[in-house]
C-alpha cells in the first residue's frame, strides 16, 4: 500500500503546525517541512529557533498518525562543512525525519562526491538518509549523475537518489536508467507534473520547480511510466506548488486536489 507525504512547496503558505493540520485532515501519512531556505532570505518553516513552538509541534506530533518524513535543504557548493548543518539536523532528529533533501550545486563532480561522503558521514549519527536530488540547472543534472556521485562518494551506507518526476522529464534522465540504480538507494519520490523537455531556460526550470507544477495527469511527464519503474512500497511525496492555484483554493484545498490527483493515477487500473 502506497503512503503520501505532504511536501512543504505544496503547502507553502502554511507554519509546520498547520501543515500537520492539513496532513491529518486529509489522509497524508506524513508531512516534509522545509526548515532551512533553500537560497539565502528564501522562505522557510519557522522551528529550528523557537523553542515553544518546538514543544508544541512535539507534543502534536505524539498525538496525531502524522509523522515527519523529510527535511529540507542541505545545499552542496564549492565550499561546504556539514557542521554548518548540526542545527537542522538536530531539529530532524528530534521531529523523527527520516530523510533530509540533499542539492548538488558544485559543477566540480570529484569535489561534490567528496563533500557529499563527508556529508553522509556527518548524517548518519542522526540516522536519517541523505538523498540527492537531481536538477537540471545544478551540479547533478540527472539520475546517473546522482548515481556517479555516491559511487565516487565510497557508497555511503544512508546515500540516497532522489527522484522527482519535474526534474525526471526536464532531464535527460531515461526510464531504463532506474534499472541501473540499487533499489536500497530509493527512499521516496517527489510527484507532480508538467510540460516535460529538455529546452528549457534555467529560469523557465527555476520557476516551475518552485511555483507553477501542474496536478498528475494535467502535463505530458510519464509519471505511470516513472512509478511503475521504482520501487512500489516507496513512499510518495506530493510536490505540487502552484502559487495563483494554491491562492484561491488555499493550501487546505490545493493540498487536497493535489492528493486526490496523485491517488487516482497511481491507483491500478482494473482490466
Amino acid at each position: 500500500m502506497r503512503t503520501f507525504s505532504l511536501a512543504y512547496l505544496t503547502v507553502n503558505q502554511s507554519s509546520v503546525l498547520e501543515s500537520l493540520a492539513i496532513a491529518q485532515d486529509l489522509g497524508y501519512a506524513s508531512v516534509g517541512l522545509r526548515l532551512r531556505p533553500n537560497t539565502p532570505g528564501a522562505p522557510h518553516q519557522a522551528f529550528i529557533d523557537n523553542r515553544k513552538l518546538q514543544k508544541e509541534v512535539l507534543e502534536r506530533l505524539k498525538n496525531t498518525h502524522v509523522s515527519v518524513f523529510d527535511i529540507e535543504i542541505i545545499r552542496i557548493a564549492e565550499s561546504f562543512d556539514p557542521v554548518d548543518y548540526r542545527a537542522l539536523l538536530d531539529a530532524g532528529a528530534a521531529l523523527g525525519a527520516k530523510a533530509v533533501l540533499v542539492a548538488g550545486d558544485d559543477p566540480n563532480e570529484a569535489r561534490l562526491s567528496q563533500h557529499y561522503a563527508r556529508l553522509c558521514e556527518f548524517i548518519r549519527p542522526y540516522g536519517m538518509t541523505a538523498d540527492l536530488e537531481f536538477m537540471a540547472w545544478t551540479g547533478v543534472k540527472n539520475a546517473m549523475a546522482a548515481l556517479r556521485v555516491i559511487e565516487q562518494a565510497g557508497n555511503p551506507s544512508n546515500a540516497g537518489v532522489l527522484f522527482d518526476a519535474l526534474h525526471f522529464g526536464r532531464s535527460s534522465t531515461q526510464l531504463d536508467d532506474i534499472a541501473h540504480i540499487p533499489s536500497s538507494l530509493l527512499h521516496y519520490a517527489q510527484m507532480c507534473d508538467a510540460t516535460p523537455g529538455v529546452h528549457f531556460s534555467t529560469e523557465e526550470l527555476i520557476h516551475t520547480a518552485r511555483e507553477e507544477r501542474l496536478l498528475p495527469g494535467e502535463g505530458n511527464i510519464d509519471i505511470q511510466g516513472l512509478f511503475d519503474r521504482l520501487p512500489h512500497g516507496i513512499p510518495v511525496s506530493v510536490e505540487i506548488p502552484h502559487f495563483k492555484r494554491s491562492k484561491i483554493l488555499g493550501d487546505h484545498g490545493w493540498a487536497k486536489a493535489a492528493l486526490k490527483a496523485t491517488q487516482t493515477l497511481l491507483t491500478p487500473r482494473s482490466t
